[in-house]
């Protein structure tokens, strides 16, 4: 069963359930450690990192309890095998603290021609199988339900990614209560609703023209009006959560009741001029972490 510690009944633990959802090129190792001083369970590491999993590497070496996972490693830039070998050596160095996310990613931006994404998922799923990298220690991208039953069969679990707790509960229908669920959560930590929607619509403008994404909120109920020319409000209220702490923690608490282990929060904004390690700080004393 699903258990309100971060840790699913596969056995892997989050360290908790509050995480943090990064691009890599935006994290190093001082921040991971004040993320792990303030009391967050797990650091998602974003932006496609390589095969190499440096990153990844860095940030275990750079902490003690901190869980790190690659939120996520694109299966269409990254070979399997390469991949494969480099998590052998993580988890041989660390074996409870690193998870290995990995999705299809955004395929516009890759050529890839050759296979359809979920044949080519289930292809490097294979691979990793056969090069001996433990399910326990491996989530899937999933927003559709035909990956999220693959993320269930194949996987420990799933990492959704641009969700609200409305997917969160499907999503766990779909997986039912063993596999972990780990959603992130985009987050502006501001209480002006106009400059927070600014912000929450340049953090989105990227994802628009994505086809995972647009279909992944049609399937949710939104309308091609309400997510085209920067969304509806409606929409940008739904995706990004945004205003005070306590409103955030709402959001994330909304997450947990629908069924995730541990959300992975994304700070896209805090108040203007804020440095990034404070807004976590004023998040954390609302979780009640530090």
């Amino acid at each position: 069963m699903t258990t309100t510690d971060g840790t699913g009944a596969t056995g892997i633990d989050l360290g908790g359930r509050y995480g943090v959802w990064r691009r890599g090129l935006d994290l190093d190792g001082g921040l991971a450690a004040t993320l792990e001083r303030l009391g967050f369970g797990a650091v998602w590491v974003g932006g496609s990192p390589d095969a190499t999993l440096a990153k990844p590497e860095e940030l275990l070496a750079a902490t003690e309890t901190l869980v790190v996972g690659t939120g996520i490693v694109n299966i269409w830039a990254s070979p399997a095998d390469e991949v494969a070998a480099s998590t052998l050596r993580l988890l041989d160095a660390d074996p409870d603290r690193f998870v290995l996310g990995i999705g299809t990613g955004h395929r516009e931006a890759s050529g890839a021609k050759a296979a359809t994404p979920y044949a080519a998922l289930v292809e490097y799923l294979d691979t990793l199988d056969a090069d001996g990298v433990p399910r326990e220690n491996v989530v899937l991208a999933a927003l559709g339900p035909r990956v999220l039953g693959l993320a269930r069969d194949r996987t420990a679990g799933a990492h959704p990614y641009l969700v609200t707790p409305e997917h969160t509960r499907e999503a766990r229908e779909i997986l039912g209560d063993g596999p972990v669920l780990v959603p992130e959560q985009h987050v502006v930590l501001d209480a002006d609703p106009v400059r927070a929607r600014e912000a929450a619509r340049a953090a989105l403008t990227n994802y628009f023209g994505m086809a995972n994404y647009r279909n992944s909120w049609l399937r949710l109920g939104f309308t091609e009006d309400e997510i085209s020319d920067g969304g509806s409000d409606r929409f940008v209220d739904a995706v990004v959560v945004h205003g005070t702490p306590a409103d955030v923690a709402a959001r994330l608490a909304e997450h947990l009741d629908a069924g995730a282990d541990q959300v992975a929060v994304q700070l896209v904004a805090g108040e203007p001029g804020e440095p990034v390690e404070d807004g976590f700080a004023r998040l954390a004393a609302e979780l009640g972490l530090t």
